[in-house]
Order: C-alpha cells, then structure tokens, then sequence
C-alpha cells in the first residue's frame, strides 16, 4: 500500500513538472546562424541540451536580424535569436519584446574598408557615399555602422546600404565589389582581413573593442521574445534558458577544438584554421553568465539614440526589454544539478 501510495506520489510529481512547460514545441528565428556572433545557439542545438529541457526546438535561418525579427513579429516563429537593441527599437515602435537570457557581451562586429581605399581613410566622414555591406537592412550590422557614420557626422543617408547576408557571401560581395565597406560579423570578416581584402576601421570583437567604440558595455546575441509570450510561457522561457546558460558554462571550459568539432562542417567555409583564429579574436566577446547589465542596457539605448531620432530616452522604459529572472533561476539550478 505505502508503495503504491509513493509510486503515485512520484507519478504526480513528475506530471507536474512536465506540465511547467507550457509550449514544448519552440520555434527559434535567427539571422545568419554560421556566424560566431550565433555560435552559443548553435551550440545549444548541437549539445542537445535543449533536449534535455524537454524542448522540441526548430530554428530558422534568415538573411538578418531585421528578418528573423519580422519572423516573430508575423508570427511564424516564437522567439527571436537576435541582438538585444532590437527589444528597444520595437518598444519605440509600441511594441514590447523582451529578452531573457545573453549570449553576447560584445557585438563581435568589425567595420572593414575595401583595401582598394584604405590610403584614403582617415576617419568616418569618409565613408560618405561608399556601398557598405550589412547583413541585412535595420540588422544590427547596420546600427553599427551608422554608429560609426555618427562619429563622422554623417547620417545613414549618406551611405548606400546593401544587405548581402553572412558568411560566404560577404567574402563574394567584397571579392566582386559590390560593396566598399563591410558591417559584418566572424568569420567572413577575419577571412577577409587575412587575405588582405579589407583593413579593419572599428572592432567591437571585444569587450576592449566595444567599450571604445560605445562609451561603455553593449549586449549582443540574446534570445528574446513578446512579453506576451513570455508572460503566457514561462517554464519554456525558463527551458530555453536553461539549456542556454548550460551552453555559457560549457564554453568556458571547452577546448577551441571542441567548439570545431561540435559546429556543424559548413559554418567553418572550407578552412577550419581560419575558423579557429576568428573564434580567438571573439571569444571573450560571448557571455560568461547570460546576465544583462544596467550599464549595457542604457550605453544601448545612447547608442541607439545618437542615429535614430525616433527613438527617445525619455520614453523609452529599459526595465522592460530584459528580464535577469530566468538565468538567476537557471544557475541556481545547474549549480545543483551539475
């Protein structure tokens, strides 16, 4: 009898906790997933460990940020993995997103000018009128580089800015000259820097880099999502971030040959030496945690606003755009579980 009685005890229990997760069935947008700046998602996917949450997890590739974002937006994907400063572009638009979890404490975005005009270039006012390739308009690539025409008190006007995707055909856009200058992620943009293609005018690969460029810290790769959705999914919100910080926490620990060997052979474009020297420039550009800072959310939304005239500090409410809730919980478990 007592045995029965426990064994329907354990029954329940284990009912309940498969029943946390509210939507077991996840789709992930992302843009331009071979790219280092996506390597903790891929990661994730490659280790199972989203699996292990419980999770059935389908990601879809797209162009860009921008794209991946729409994704959501039209609702054939749930949640979004992007950069963070698109949770503060949506609210100005009305729309609150929110992020739950960090992969990137560092943009890992370079500016490179074709070699071709780099004797030219003495700063960002001489970008004016040059063809700059970004992975896809309104992407994160291209708020870097109108961060950079900033400085030079140029608007993103004075530029022609063309989506070209990432990864291969970056190196294409540059190689054909189609573009002048490249916003872009690794490992096109090392590859294109060894080869002597490009000369690297704005780095933020590091956390160094990016503390140069912007004043101060700024989030990157993140998984975000509706507040809606957040609010209605919380055990899936808490799954994903689970298997997430796991990721964070296993790279840091991980040899630069087993990050090789876990990604997938087509995201290393036919040279796995280049590959491992581009992650070397990034590595320290990943989060070590999955926590959102204060600094990093407001050095954003400065960085935001020095280009974008709709977008007003004033207005906008950052305590909203990032929740820390989910990661605190994440680590209080794999501290127990591993």
């Amino acid at each position: 009898m007592r045995f029965t009685a426990l064994l329907t005890a354990l029954l329940v229990a284990a009912g309940a906790q498969a029943q946390q997760i509210e939507k077991r069935d996840v789709h992930i947008a992302v843009g331009g997933k071979s790219a280092l700046y996506y390597l903790p998602l891929v990661l994730t996917e490659r280790l199972n460990y989203f699996k292990d949450e419980g999770l059935n997890v389908r990601i879809s590739d797209f162009a860009g940020g921008t794209r991946s974002l729409e994704a959501v937006v039209g609702g054939s994907a749930d949640v979004v993995s992007g950069a963070y400063e698109h949770t503060i572009n949506m609210q100005s638009r009305k729309q609150n997103f929110q992020a739950f979890v960090l992969m990137g404490a560092a943009p890992q975005i370079s500016v490179g000018i074709s070699s071709k005009l780099a004797e030219k270039y003495k700063s960002p006012k001489d970008l004016k009128g040059l063809k700059v390739g970004v992975s896809a308009p309104g992407s994160s690539t291209n708020m870097v580089i109108n961060y950079v025409l900033a400085q030079g008190g140029l608007k993103p006007t004075d530029v022609a800015i063309i989506g070209v995707g990432q990864g291969a055909t970056v190196i294409a856009a540059m190689e054909q000259g189609k573009v002048d200058v490249v916003s872009q992620t690794d490992p096109a943009v090392t590859m294109l820097e060894k080869d002597g293609k490009i000369k690297i005018i704005a780095e933020t690969r590091t956390p160094e880099g990016t503390q140069k460029l912007f004043g101060g810290p700024m989030p990157a790769a993140s998984l975000y999502a509706p507040v809606e959705f957040v609010k209605k999914n919380p055990g899936t919100a808490q799954a994903l971030t689970n298997a997430t910080v796991r990721t964070l926490q296993w790279m840091q620990e991980a040899s630069p040959q087993q990050i090789l060997a876990t990604v997938p052979e087509e995201y290393l474009l036919g040279n796995k030496a280049m590959y491992l020297f581009a992650y070397n420039n990034v590595k320290t550009a990943y989060s070590k945690d999955g926590y959102f800072s204060d600094a990093g959310a407001k050095t954003t939304l400065k960085a935001l606003a020095s280009f974008n005239d709709n977008i007003k500090p004033a207005e906008i409410n950052l305590a909203q755009t990032y929740t820390n809730e989910f990661v605190k919980k994440a680590h209080a478990k794999l501290d127990k579980k591993y």
